[in-house]
């Protein structure tokens, strides 16, 4: 077990590259809602290119364990959606460089799904997670850091 988290790989199974079939979680969960590539300080989605949507995705993702008390590696699962498929593949390699940027060799369970469009229209990946917190750092307030809007400021979802 690393950390919070225990890799299953069925028996028999060739090993999956870049992601873990399932994960076993320990301790408190954080369910981390989908992040896109916006920039925090302008909050603008400052590149139409899908790897620089998809790094900074990441960054707001890990932003978001990290402001629970997690690490990268306590990311056990991610779910990622992109607009376009096909460009999906054509960034495989700059992707990848992301990744081994922010996690190195650590792959959660994951999923990639091909959707129509997103809520934010320029976004062209979001990236929903779930991390197991080994030592969660205390938050008070229910969470919510200085300056963070309360959900439903805008109309809901």
């Amino acid at each position: 077990m690393k950390g919070g988290l225990e890799i299953v790989q069925p028996a028999g199974w060739p090993a999956p590259r870049g992601y873990a079939n399932g994960v076993v979680t320990r301790g408190p969960t954080l369910h981390v809602a989908g992040q896109i590539g916006w920039d925090a300080a302008s909050g603008q989605i400052p590149s139409d290119d899908l790897a620089e949507q998809f790094a900074l995705a990441l960054d707001n993702v890990l932003a978001v364990v990290a402001a629970a008390g997690g690490a990268p590696g306590d990311v056990a699962r991610m779910t990622v959606y992109v607009t376009d498929l096909e460009a999906y593949r054509r960034s495989r390699a700059a992707i990848g460089a992301a990744w081994r940027a922010r996690f190195g060799k650590h792959f959660p369970a994951m999923a990639l799904v091909g959707v129509a469009g997103l809520v934010e229209p320029r976004a062209l990946v979001e990236i929903e997670a779930v991390a197991a917190l080994v030592e969660p750092r205390a938050l008070s307030g229910g969470g919510a850091t200085a300056g963070a809007a309360p959900v439903g400021d805008e109309g809901g979802p």
